[in-house]
């Protein structure tokens, strides 16, 4: 081969390499969770291919069940190992820790590595939870064990999870101190970057309730939290979140605005995130209002009383009002209450229809002249016997 074909071989070569993704050519580290495909099954051991030029060794312990004898994995399939030594050739993975003094070997390297460990909540002791890590006994601060405040550690007894530890002292009696929540919060800075990328306003986005307050509720985005303000929890009145959302539920969500904040304990930036779900709702005040002209005579519960007038709610999530000069037939009274009460259905008549302002005026004096006597004897009557008096106008038309 002649020094020119020497040179176009080498630039081909490099021009390849440099086509291929920046990960397969770095040889992972100890320490880095890897993804490979098992290519052959020794008697001691499994052959992953890492891709690129690394390979990866199990210890057939490491994929077989829990007797011992029948292996989880066959060639061809992929496996997730975590890289514990790398002696220049095939680096050695883990998929689980061993146990007895070769655990406690392991937990050294875990720790000064930074490499999670799988660990069965046993019990709960005082100020945190028991956690059996190969078996090695460990703590976790109840503070540690999630990236909220949990009150009751119960339910966490018999479930395996995985951990960081933050503090080892190898020994007869040695401490092994675990968090699961740096691990959980590391997850989080990871969606959150993905999130963040889809996060504007307008986005219609899903997510999970995680709390709710009696200002709203909070919903997880992807490791960014937004709230929905009870306000923007549907068109109708909302007393309390609980009526429409429950811990847990996945939601469909607008976004509303972004506003960046500084985390009070982090001091990091960090964003204010508004919600809504009424955004995605059909307007109720649009469809009840559409065929709706003055002096048409609707139906109805009365909602709330204030001094000026009553509100009658003709529709889900739609509220006419009564002004107190409309509830009195011509007769003066100090408050709606002398004539109506709350929860009373009845029939009125629409006086106008705001559009634009979202306003019904609505009137209880019917148009036949009756007097105040007349009005407060239909509404108490229809009050003392629902459903059995028909509306004021059939009453006012039998009197």
């Amino acid at each position: 081969m002649s020094r020119d074909d020497d040179e176009d071989f080498a630039s081909l070569l490099a021009e390849f390499e440099g086509k291929q993704p920046r990960g397969d050519r770095r040889r992972p580290k100890v320490g880095d969770v890897v993804r490979g495909k098992v290519v052959n099954i020794g008697k001691d051991a499994v052959f992953v291919d890492l891709g690129g030029k690394a390979e990866g060794v199990l210890s057939r312990d490491q994929v077989a069940d829990a007797d011992g004898n029948t292996l989880k994995v066959k060639v061809g399939d992929e496996v997730e190992a975590r890289v514990v030594s790398d002696a220049g050739g095939a680096l050695e993975l883990r998929v689980k820790l061993g146990r007895g003094p070769e655990a406690r070997a392991e937990l050294v390297t875990a720790a000064e590595m930074r490499i999670p460990v799988d660990g069965v909540v046993t019990e709960v002791v005082k100020g945190g939870l028991s956690v059996d890590v190969a078996g090695v006994r460990g703590f976790v601060p109840a503070s540690q064990i999630d990236n909220r405040f949990v009150e009751d550690l119960s339910p966490y007894v018999g479930h395996r999870y995985t951990f960081r530890i933050t503090r080892y002292e190898p020994g007869p009696r040695g401490n092994l101190v675990l968090s699961r929540r740096a691990l959980l919060e590391e997850e989080n800075a990871k969606r959150a970057e993905e999130t963040r990328r889809r996060l504007v306003p307008g986005a219609v986005l899903r997510g999970v309730v995680t709390s709710i307050k009696p200002f709203g509720a909070f919903v997880d985005l992807g490791g960014i939290e937004g709230m929905v303000h009870v306000s923007e929890l549907g068109y109708g009145r909302v007393s309390s979140p609980e009526e429409v959302l429950a811990v847990g539920q996945e939601v469909e969500v607008q976004v509303l605005k972004i506003e960046p904040e500084t985390n009070k304990k982090t001091g990091k930036p960090m964003e204010r995130v508004s919600l809504s779900l009424k955004a995605l709702a059909s307007d109720p005040w649009r469809d009840a209002t559409a065929q709706l002209t003055e002096g048409a005579r609707v139906k109805g519960k009365i909602t709330r009383l204030q001094p000026f007038g009553a509100f009658v709610e003709v529709a889900p999530g739609v509220e006419g009002l009564v002004h107190i000069s409309e509830l009195g037939a011509g007769r003066r009274i100090n408050h709606p209450r002398e004539v109506v009460e709350i929860g009373q259905e009845l029939e009125a008549t629409v006086l106008g229809v705001d559009h634009d302002k979202r306003r019904l005026a609505l009137s209880l004096t019917p148009s036949d002249g009756a007097t105040a006597a007349d009005v407060e004897a239909v509404t108490r009557a229809q009050a003392a016997t629902p459903g059995k008096l028909g509306t004021l106008a059939d009453l006012f038309k039998k009197k």
